[in-house]
């Protein structure tokens, strides 16, 4: 019985080979393609850039980096920012405590302590609610889990940070306090600020 794997190293495809040819070897050849390459791009937006600073021709349009944080570029309606979860009418988190999005998240970075209701109507509230932003992944699996709609990622706030692991755990009344993005994208909320945050920035790091 032939075996289905092949003996050789030879490519079914000889096309899209795995051998390195003989100026391959020395990479030199290689190099001087992707200087050429670069080269290329970079001259040919230098001259578009050129033409409409210089010449104020406005068809012409250059590759421009987008001097972030002074300038942003527009994020999409469907982008899993900062989670946020859902208040009711009297300001209680909308969340059941089902544990759906504890248990399906692969990360594990979603811890729910539940408690009774004072409304005999609704069966379980999360006393605690927190997310280890340190350990998700933001796939959105809570969001779809979830069958009371009650946690969404759509504040759009991407730009949070710690100087501590626990910096990075946002608490349930930190979730709650977050307000959907607008229509651009941008956020309405101000971003969380953990409380190691307020060190001064010339403290002196461990050595």
């Amino acid at each position: 019985m032939t075996s289905p794997y092949q003996a050789t190293n030879t490519p079914a495809d000889p096309r899209h080979s795995s051998r390195l040819g003989f100026f391959q070897r020395f990479y030199l050849v290689e190099v001087l393609q992707g200087l050429k390459l670069t080269g290329i791009r970079f001259f040919a937006n230098m001259w578009r850039h050129t033409l409409r600073t210089v010449f104020r021709v406005k068809s012409a349009h250059g590759a421009v980096t987008i001097q972030y944080p002074d300038e942003r570029r527009p994020y999409a309606a469907r982008l899993r920012s900062l989670h946020r979860l859902v208040r009711r009418e009297d300001g209680s988190p909308r969340c059941v405590a089902c544990m759906m999005c504890e248990t399906v998240c692969p990360a594990h970075c979603i811890y729910i302590v539940a408690t009774e209701h004072p409304n005999p109507e609704i069966e379980k509230v999360p006393e605690r609610f927190d997310i280890d932003l340190g350990k998700c992944v933001f796939c959105g699996y809570c969001v779809e889990a979830c069958p009371e709609d009650a946690i969404r990622m759509d504040t759009g706030i991407l730009e949070f940070s710690s100087y501590s692991r626990g910096g990075m755990i946002y608490t349930k009344e930190t979730l709650l306090a977050l307000e959907p993005a607008g229509r651009n994208g941008a956020p309405t909320s101000p971003v969380p600020m953990p409380a190691d945050r307020s060190m001064p920035r010339n403290r002196s790091m461990p050595s």
